[in-house]
Protein backbone atom coordinates (compact mmCIF):
# COMPACT_ATOMS: atom_id res chain seq x y z
CA UNK A 1 0.00 0.00 0.00
CA UNK A 2 1.60 3.38 -0.82
CA UNK A 3 1.02 6.66 1.43
CA UNK A 4 -0.31 9.66 -0.23
CA UNK A 5 -0.05 12.68 1.30
CA UNK A 6 -2.69 15.46 0.37
CA UNK A 7 -2.25 18.87 1.01
CA UNK A 8 -4.91 21.83 0.85
CA UNK A 9 -6.49 24.46 3.32
CA UNK A 10 -9.80 23.54 1.55
CA UNK A 11 -11.13 20.11 3.93
CA UNK A 12 -13.66 19.65 1.62
CA UNK A 13 -11.16 18.78 -1.47
CA UNK A 14 -9.16 16.86 1.04
CA UNK A 15 -11.49 14.66 1.96
CA UNK A 16 -13.10 14.31 -1.77
CA UNK A 17 -9.48 13.06 -3.06
CA UNK A 18 -9.27 11.11 0.20
CA UNK A 19 -12.79 9.23 -1.26
CA UNK A 20 -11.40 8.77 -4.62
CA UNK A 21 -7.51 7.40 -3.71
CA UNK A 22 -8.89 5.37 -0.56
CA UNK A 23 -11.25 3.60 -3.00
CA UNK A 24 -7.95 2.91 -5.41
CA UNK A 25 -6.47 1.16 -2.23
CA UNK A 26 -3.99 4.22 -1.36
CA UNK A 27 -3.51 5.07 2.33
CA UNK A 28 -3.97 9.02 2.62
CA UNK A 29 -2.35 11.24 5.11
CA UNK A 30 -3.63 15.00 5.33
CA UNK A 31 -2.18 18.36 5.67
CA UNK A 32 -4.07 21.79 5.58
CA UNK A 33 -0.41 24.10 5.31
CA UNK A 34 2.73 23.57 4.26
CA UNK A 35 4.49 23.71 7.70
CA UNK A 36 2.16 20.77 8.71
CA UNK A 37 3.05 18.76 5.35
CA UNK A 38 6.53 18.91 5.85
CA UNK A 39 6.01 17.98 9.59
CA UNK A 40 4.28 14.86 8.16
CA UNK A 41 6.98 14.02 5.68
CA UNK A 42 9.24 13.93 7.90
CA UNK A 43 8.20 11.70 10.32
CA UNK A 44 6.32 9.16 7.23
CA UNK A 45 7.11 7.36 4.92
CA UNK A 46 5.52 9.12 1.67
CA UNK A 47 4.95 7.82 -1.57
CA UNK A 48 3.81 10.78 -2.98
CA UNK A 49 2.65 14.27 -2.72
CA UNK A 50 -0.68 16.39 -4.25
CA UNK A 51 0.25 19.99 -3.14
CA UNK A 52 -2.43 22.72 -3.14
CA UNK A 53 -0.06 26.35 -4.03
CA UNK A 54 -2.08 29.01 -2.63
CA UNK A 55 -2.33 28.02 1.47
CA UNK A 56 -1.61 29.70 4.87
CA UNK A 57 1.66 30.01 6.70
CA UNK A 58 4.20 28.38 3.72
CA UNK A 59 2.64 28.41 0.20
CA UNK A 60 2.61 25.12 -2.00
CA UNK A 61 5.98 26.63 -3.80
CA UNK A 62 7.84 27.46 -0.58
CA UNK A 63 6.99 23.79 0.74
CA UNK A 64 8.61 22.27 -2.43
CA UNK A 65 11.49 24.07 -2.38
CA UNK A 66 11.14 22.55 0.94
CA UNK A 67 10.44 19.06 0.06
CA UNK A 68 13.34 19.10 -2.81
CA UNK A 69 16.40 19.93 -0.79
CA UNK A 70 16.64 16.15 0.24
CA UNK A 71 13.59 14.57 -0.98
CA UNK A 72 12.66 13.13 -4.42
CA UNK A 73 8.91 12.01 -3.81
CA UNK A 74 6.71 12.61 -6.96
CA UNK A 75 4.61 15.70 -6.24
CA UNK A 76 2.08 16.91 -7.91
CA UNK A 77 0.71 20.70 -7.76
CA UNK A 78 -2.79 20.97 -7.52
CA UNK A 79 -4.06 24.57 -8.02
CA UNK A 80 -6.61 26.95 -9.50
CA UNK A 81 -4.09 28.81 -11.47
CA UNK A 82 -3.81 28.01 -14.43
CA UNK A 83 -2.41 29.88 -16.61
CA UNK A 84 0.49 28.43 -18.76
CA UNK A 85 2.90 30.39 -16.54
CA UNK A 86 1.45 29.19 -13.42
CA UNK A 87 2.01 25.83 -14.33
CA UNK A 88 5.61 26.42 -16.19
CA UNK A 89 6.67 28.14 -13.02
CA UNK A 90 5.34 24.95 -10.79
CA UNK A 91 6.83 22.42 -12.99
CA UNK A 92 10.42 24.25 -12.71
CA UNK A 93 10.02 24.44 -9.44
CA UNK A 94 10.46 21.05 -8.73
CA UNK A 95 6.54 19.08 -8.95
CA UNK A 96 6.72 16.15 -10.99
CA UNK A 97 2.97 17.12 -12.51
CA UNK A 98 0.42 20.00 -12.47
CA UNK A 99 -3.47 19.48 -12.53
CA UNK A 100 -5.79 22.62 -12.26
CA UNK A 101 -9.12 22.99 -10.61
CA UNK A 102 -11.72 21.93 -10.85
CA UNK A 103 -10.42 18.65 -11.69
CA UNK A 104 -11.68 15.43 -12.81
CA UNK A 105 -11.34 12.54 -10.28
CA UNK A 106 -10.47 9.67 -12.46
CA UNK A 107 -7.79 11.87 -14.12
CA UNK A 108 -6.42 12.96 -10.78
CA UNK A 109 -6.22 9.13 -10.36
CA UNK A 110 -4.62 8.44 -13.21
CA UNK A 111 -1.94 10.81 -13.01
CA UNK A 112 -1.48 9.70 -9.30
CA UNK A 113 -1.10 6.11 -10.81
CA UNK A 114 1.29 6.69 -13.19
CA UNK A 115 3.97 9.18 -10.77
CA UNK A 116 3.96 6.35 -8.25
CA UNK A 117 4.67 3.75 -11.08
CA UNK A 118 7.80 5.37 -12.47
CA UNK A 119 8.61 6.97 -9.14
CA UNK A 120 8.50 2.61 -7.44
CA UNK A 121 10.44 1.15 -10.93
CA UNK A 122 12.96 3.88 -10.11
CA UNK A 123 13.71 3.37 -6.90
CA UNK A 124 13.83 -0.16 -7.20
CA UNK A 125 16.37 0.27 -10.26
CA UNK A 126 18.57 2.35 -8.64
CA UNK A 127 19.22 -0.56 -5.88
Amino acid sequence: MYNVLVVDDDKEIVGAIEIYLKKEGYKILKAYNGNEALKIIQENEIHLIILDIMMPEKDGIETLEEIRKDKSIPVILLSAKSEDYDKIGGLNSGADDYITKPFNPLELIARVNSNLRRYVSLRFFRK
